[in-house]
């Protein structure tokens, strides 16, 4: 993600917390076991393979480029296409900074960027982060303007700002397929208020926001996103609560990045959580360290695998795109040096 760990507890939480990709003769296994399991009737035909790429903007407008595998400059769009992704998923602030790493992303700078995406024939998943940077499973901290509010003022400010944000998607013709309420909100958001130690509110607030999403986009899927399925405690908790206090989503949507031997016990615990409150599931995230590439694309098939053969509808990879010196972030996909996808992207192909 950012350039310094330090400026990102989203990241140093999650390598805290989840097994680093490593490569292994297991990890081979797993994947080469996946791909002789049965597969659900369709679930293979629907299977999105998408990317977070939310980067790419202002890697444009600080003089970045991307080359395809053979070494030609090319556009971003038409080399992820080439892998067969299909949907990019785009996260918004509520009002961020200027910096380039941890800031932008405002409704307008997704609307633009969405423009371009669906005209290269891909669909858009939306990411509301309800902050004015980054937050994730260890952190949910509101937008600055919403810091004081009561409970009552935050429901209203929220449902303002979905309501306005997805008018702004709907104006320039890019209304998007998914509609995630929340980024790794295992927590709640927007805490103290939303906290999941207060379901009531919690509920409140997101079913504020799903209620909005459907006034403007009544065909968006709206989606429930939690971090770390291998901690099933922790999902179970927030979906217990959530819904014992009626809380509304369409799908469950999950981060994870663990190795490929792990893969099929997290897939697991992903398609049981969901089956259990009914709700198709995805994987919102997925990424792998650029400098164990090989390692990394036995992961992303391995994922594929058993995702697919659970029912899954699909994985999108995390900021695939970024490069040194923009961002710090080592679980991209691409080769600072030479602007090149890495063998990573090949695990698209492959599963």
């Amino acid at each position: 993600m950012p350039p310094t760990h330090a400026s990102d507890p989203r990241r140093i939480s999650r390598r805290a917390l989840l097994k680093a990709t490593t490569a292994t003769a297991g990890a081979i296994a797993t994947a080469a076991a996946f791909a002789e399991l049965a597969t659900p009737a369709g679930a293979a035909a629907g299977f999105v393979k998408g990317v977070d790429i939310s980067w790419a903007p202002q890697m444009e407008a600080r003089g970045y480029s991307w080359r395809n595998a053979s070494g030609q400059p090319q556009d971003l769009l038409t080399i992820l296409k080439g892998y067969g992704i299909t949907a990019v998923r785009l996260r918004t602030f509520v009002n961020p900074s200027g910096d380039p790493a941890n800031g932008h992303c405002s409704i307008s700078e997704v609307a633009a960027f969405a423009r371009r995406i669906k005209a290269a024939g891909m669909s858009i998943m939306l990411d509301y982060m309800f902050g004015d940077t980054w937050n994730s499973v260890g952190v949910q901290n509101p937008p600055a303007a919403w810091r004081n509010m009561s409970y009552g003022q935050m429901l209203s400010a929220l449902s303002t700002y979905v309501n306005q944000t997805m008018t702004v998607m709907k104006n320039n013709d890019v209304l998007p397929t998914w509609v995630q309420i929340g980024n790794e909100i295992n927590s709640g958001i927007c805490r103290p208020v939303g906290s999941v130690s207060s379901p009531a509110q919690m509920a409140g607030l997101l079913n504020a926001a799903y209620t909005q999403v459907k006034a403007v986009s009544p065909g968006s899927t709206v989606c429930i996103h939690l971090a770390q399925p291998q901690k099933y405690d922790s999902m179970t908790t927030f979906f217990t609560r959530y819904a014992a206090n009626g809380g509304k989503w369409d799908m469950s949507v999950f981060s994870s990045y663990g190795s490929a031997d792990l893969a099929p016990g997290i897939v697991a615990n992903m398609q049981k959580i969901s089956a259990a409150y009914g709700k198709p599931f995805l994987q919102s995230e997925f990424g792998g360290r650029v400098d164990r590439a090989s390692a990394t694309q036995a992961s992303l098939v391995a994922y594929i695998k058993a995702l697919k053969a659970t029912g899954g509808q699909g994985v999108f990879y995390w900021e695939p795109e970024g490069m040194s010196p923009f961002t710090g972030y080592n679980m991209g996909a691409w080769d600072s040096s030479t602007e090149r996808p890495t063998v990573i992207m090949n695990g698209f192909t492959q599963a």
